[in-house]
């Protein structure tokens, strides 16, 4: 299995107003992230709208990241689904189409017990070879993953990977103390990715990343090298992008700045609204002031 370390660029889903993946413009953004020194990517994740998509448009997208990438940066496809049966379905078509990996996200609509949520994180480990990514999103999905749930779902060989979008910092150091020496953790959101390095976290993956490639990766690397004033300056003035994120939400605002730079992503998937004309005036000022970060 292929290692996962650094920057893993949430993509978006492109998708044309019937409903067609915009193939050419997909390739397009696959390639540049790549030559940006990206260190793998995420396709069906939160800013790839996972949620409006059917399973046609799914494979579409995973078939064409696994081809575009070649083989030279690890591709890791999100398998989100309500009941085991659709999850380690996802799972085992998108390991026949040669992904190196899963980031597995519960829907949840009635509540689950901790037993519930654990017996489906591991349905989908064991129903696969490739690593399985656990992703904790209390925000949308309603549910902690609690960190006993954790310590038990990384006895299985191929979890060992966790990406958590808590906004509780204290909750990492807590999961740092706990599973840090049995899962790899990923930083979610923008304002933690050094803090999560310098507790031993791998990396960030996230949707931002799609629009400052470059900015991320050397974020990265000063990390890496642990130039932590350096890298907490750098991390201060790319919070503000992702402060217009969290204002305007990750798909208006990530296929917004992308539009805006040249890649024609289309517009959200309705019903999601698109970013307004004061978006779009906020978004351009930022992206200046972060061109020569």
């Amino acid at each position: 299995m292929r290692e996962f370390r650094g920057i893993f660029p949430y993509l978006v889903s492109p998708v044309t107003e019937d409903g067609k993946i915009k193939e050419t413009v997909l390739r397009k953004l696959i390639e540049d992230l790549i030559c940006s020194g990206v260190h793998g990517i995420v396709v069906l994740g939160s800013t790839g709208e996972f949620f409006y998509l059917d399973a046609e448009q799914k494979k579409r997208i995973v078939k064409i990241a696994v081809d575009q990438a070649g083989g030279r940066v690890p591709v890791i496809a999100g398998v989100a689904a309500g009941s085991v049966y659709d999850a380690v379905k996802q799972a085992q078509r998108y390991e026949q189409m040669h992904v190196d990996g899963i980031l597995a996200i519960l829907n949840v609509y009635f509540p689950l017990d901790q037993q519930s949520i654990c017996h489906y994180f591991s349905e989908i480990a064991d129903s696969v070879e490739i690593e399985t990514v656990i992703y904790n999103n209390p925000r949308f999905t309603g549910f902690e993953i609690s960190t006993d749930t954790l310590l038990d779902l990384a006895k299985h060989n191929n979890i060992n990977y966790y990406k958590d979008a808590s906004p509780n910092t204290g909750r990492l150091l807590e999961l740092h103390e706990a599973v840090g020496d049995q899962l790899k953790i990923f930083s979610a959101s923008a304002h933690v990715p050094e803090f999560v390095m310098m507790l031993g976290g791998v990396g960030w993956m996230a949707g931002p990343a799609c629009v400052i490639p470059k900015q991320s990766v050397r974020l990265y690397e000063l990390c890496r090298e642990k130039r932590w004033d350096e890298a907490m300056e750098m991390q201060r003035k790319l919070w503000k992008l992702n402060s217009i994120f969290q204002k305007y939400g990750p798909s208006a605002s990530i296929k917004g700045a992308l539009n805006l730079q040249g890649y024609d992503v289309g517009n959200p998937i309705k019903p999601c609204k698109c970013l307004p004309e004061q978006g779009v005036k906020e978004l351009t000022a930022v992206l200046e002031e972060l061109k020569n970060v």
